[in-house]
């Protein structure tokens, strides 16, 4: 029999409603009501065809544990554990196939084995934003109050960290401020740093449908043409990491020429004249800086247009990675809102700010406190445990000796791979959950394959704080993420009785009583079709900050940060000249992050099996080769075939980062934002390398 099972699409933060077609347990097609709240009846190529993940050959449908890691425990183990172990069946010359209490057995005695031996601090836990809040929730619970560790994070640590830091510093809440809806309701759309119609297609729809109607103008500000630009009323083509430079630049007119609200900022926010004093007398900040940029001076006469626009119109500002992945990117942030604060263009209907979040549940998972400085409900954690890039470090030094992954591929999207390899080679356990061996599975001693977001019940929130309670849209008889957590915990302290979600999520309405205590199962079935908006109590809250902000004296505050001068620009100022290209990296439709689960859909690897480099067609005549390597102090890529295109500036080069195989993060280090350590993905100095002459 057929039957119509809606649910929420897996891949970005957009958070489409869907429906699925299924006939014995096999999802047939996927579309979308016309109807849908976030989808307006459209999905992207990814949400209607990328489902045959879930019925790969490829799919983990077993737990697996690395025969080297049975040998190197093997006179440890004790003996409840080793009367069991030949109960191990070979699955490849790699792994054994394990039956699931064993395994579960062994993770458990080997964690509690590392505690005892190294201390607390030794354990750490990475992931979630794949999987539901429930499970995400768990996990840090597990890590704080079963290992007594303060060393959980997520992946929004290579990704909008700094959106969060930059916000929570300024307004007190890191969250979009308005659906996306509002794009109908504004007049003027600032977008920054986001490939919207290729990273979050369906929000990129509203965008070119207001613009079209002319409702409102669209400017777009990026380091090369990208497809959204096609409709905008403005393009600001960037230097690389000028986000702070050209941000403080509108913040410049605007101020000189008092264009600021001066009511709302005298009544909703602080330190206004400071920050004035600051912009007005920052030699950056003033747009004719712009000048001495060599191939970037039109910028000088551009920027106050912009500006004028901006502050006289009802206005909202977008952005994406290419603003966050920037060693600058909390102060640029910072700055978005700060231009926010002094236009009154936050805290009303169509005018707010816009972090365009990457996972499908980054948001919920940063809400249930999987970070090292935040609880559940962004509350303050007994201790402040280490970031990512830290822990990699504490590896090396021996100070942290085992991990558990929910749902990230550590081993392929963060920065600086070849030291990340020799960090997590150092550990002496490696537990995974996660549906494919991917880059981070094969370096396990422990897999654990689980429920896919098509398979299990549970709470996502999408960019725009909307909770939607998934259910399966197929079955499946593998345990969910919080299953394999549980169940370790029940042979370490037996302190989780949770049985269902719903158990979860009960709990995580009193640990997070601000934004999800009105929010029930039952009342999230009933507003399955639109959503809710959090902080939810007997209602939700679509728009944030009406009344004040989430800070304690309800004010906004105005932070200065200046820019530095340094990287593409330094040069280009000082006109010198250079060999080297810089790099910038990004997504493409077709697939979603590390293409874990996209390219196991074959209408999709057809379309993109590699990463491709573009590279302007004015330096066509310096690159001879099809393929190049891309190289740097910390690593070099495999060949990636290479292309000129009119849409790139001179010595600057895109790739995208989908493909494990192009080793691309093995040529970035550790160079960060300086608040939140979310590394420098957006400009890096490389160099060329033409396979013809290797």
């Amino acid at each position: 029999m057929l039957h119509d099972r809606g649910s929420v699409c897996t891949y970005c933060g957009v958070g489409c409603d869907i429906t699925a077609q299924v006939k014995n347990n096999k999802i047939l097609k996927i579309y979308a009501q016309n109807d849908g709240y976030v989808s307006r009846g459209k999905l992207c190529i990814k949400g209607k065809t990328g489902f045959d993940f879930v019925d790969s050959d490829n799919r983990i449908r077993n737990t697996r544990i690395k025969k080297l890691f049975i040998q190197k425990n093997l006179e440890l183990f004790p003996d409840h554990i080793k009367k069991q172990i030949q109960l191990l069946q070979c699955f490849d010359e790699d792994w054994y196939q394990s039956d699931y209490e064993l395994a579960t057995s062994i993770a458990a005695w080997k964690l509690s084995e590392i505690k005892k031996q190294y201390g607390r601090h030794s354990f750490c836990a990475t992931g979630g934003a794949r999987t539901s809040c429930e499970s995400g929730f768990l996990l840090q619970k597990f890590t704080r109050e079963i290992m007594e560790s303060p060393n959980i994070d997520n992946c929004a640590r290579v990704c909008h960290a700094p959106s969060l830091n930059g916000m929570a510093a300024t307004i007190g809440e890191g969250a979009a401020t308005n659906p996306y809806d509002d794009i109908f309701k504004t007049e003027f759309m600032l977008v920054i740093g986001s490939n919207t119609t290729e990273a979050h297609p369906i929000v990129a729809n509203r965008m070119i449908e207001a613009s079209r109607a002319k409702t409102s103008e669209l400017v777009v500000c990026d380091v090369r043409q990208i497809q959204l630009s096609k409709f905008a009323t403005d393009t600001i083509i960037m230097p690389y990491e000028s986000n702070l430079l050209l941000l403080n630049s509108i913040a410049y007119i605007i101020l000189k020429e008092n264009l600021y609200d001066q009511m709302f900022i005298d009544t909703r926010t602080k330190e206004f004249a400071s920050y004035k004093n600051s912009i007005l007398n920052d030699q950056y900040a003033n747009p004719e800086y712009f000048k001495q940029i060599r191939g970037y001076e039109e910028l000088a006469e551009q920027i106050p247009i912009i500006a004028r626009k901006y502050a006289s119109k009802k206005s909202m500002i977008f952005w994406g990675l290419g603003v966050t992945e920037n060693k600058d990117g909390s102060y640029a942030v910072m700055a978005m809102v700060n231009l926010a604060l002094m236009t009154g263009n936050i805290a009303k209907e169509g005018a707010g700010l816009m972090p365009l979040r990457g996972q499908n549940n980054v948001q919920g998972t940063c809400d249930m406190g999987c970070l090292p400085y935040y609880g559940p409900d962004y509350s303050k954690p007994k201790e402040e445990g280490l970031k990512t890039p830290d822990l990699i470090n504490a590896m090396l030094n021996d100070e942290v000796k085992a991990m558990m992954v929910m749902g990230e591929d550590t081993a392929h999207i963060h920065p600086n791979l070849n030291k990340i390899d020799k960090a997590l080679d150092n550990l002496e356990l490696l537990i995974t959950q996660d549906l494919f061996m991917n880059a981070i599975a094969k370096k396990s001693d422990i897999v654990f394959g689980v429920k896919s977001a098509y398979e299990k019940t549970g709470v996502y929130v999408n960019a725009m704080r909307r909770l939607h309670l998934s259910q399966p849209l197929v079955e499946n008889d593998l345990p969910d993420d919080w299953n394999v957590i549980t169940d370790i915990e029940n042979k370490m302290k037996g302190q989780f009785s949770y049985k269902t979600s719903e158990d979860i999520w009960e709990n995580i309405r009193i640990e997070a009583p601000y934004r999800y205590g009105g929010a029930s199962y039952n009342k999230l079935m009933k507003h399955r079709s639109k959503g809710m908006q959090w902080p939810i109590s007997k209602k939700d809250t679509p728009i944030l900050h009406l009344d004040g902000f989430n800070t304690p004296d309800g004010l906004g505050k105005f932070i200065y940060n200046g820019y530095q001068l340094r990287g593409q620009i330094k040069k280009l100022v000082n006109k010198e000249n250079f060999d080297t290209f810089y790099l910038t990296t990004g997504r493409n439709l077709i697939h979603y992050n590390n293409a874990a689960q996209t390219i196991e859909t074959e209408k999709l690897k057809s379309k993109h099996n590699e990463d491709t480099i573009l590279a302007c067609i004015d330096d066509k005549d310096k690159i001879k080769s099809q393929k190049v390597i891309l190289k740097t102090i910390y690593g070099q890529t495999q060949p990636l075939p290479i292309k000129f295109v009119k849409t790139i500036k001179p010595k600057t080069l895109f790739t995208t980062f989908h493909h494990a195989k192009s080793h691309l993060n093995s040529i970035f280090g550790d160079e960060s934002d300086v608040n939140t350590k979310t590394a420098l993905f957006k400009s890096l100095e490389v160099e060329i390398i033409e396979v013809s002459n290797i």
